[in-house]
């Protein structure tokens, strides 16, 4: 049960980034490496995702 727990936290995290990815893109003069460093954030978050989904089966 911690597992799925930790899942869905990392679940709103990741959600979270994606919406500051949006909100960074879509300014006018939007900051590149901000913009890299929270798609490398959203990433290694889906990835500890993916693996505690994998360690259930």
């Amino acid at each position: 049960m911690a597992i799925q727990a930790r899942i869905r936290e990392l679940g709103f995290r990741h959600e979270s980034l994606d919406r500051a990815i949006q909100e960074e893109a879509s300014r006018p003069a939007a900051d590149e490496m901000r913009l890299r460093e929270l798609k490398r954030r959203k990433l290694r978050l889906k990835e500890e995702m993916e693996s505690l989904r994998a360690s259930l089966h």
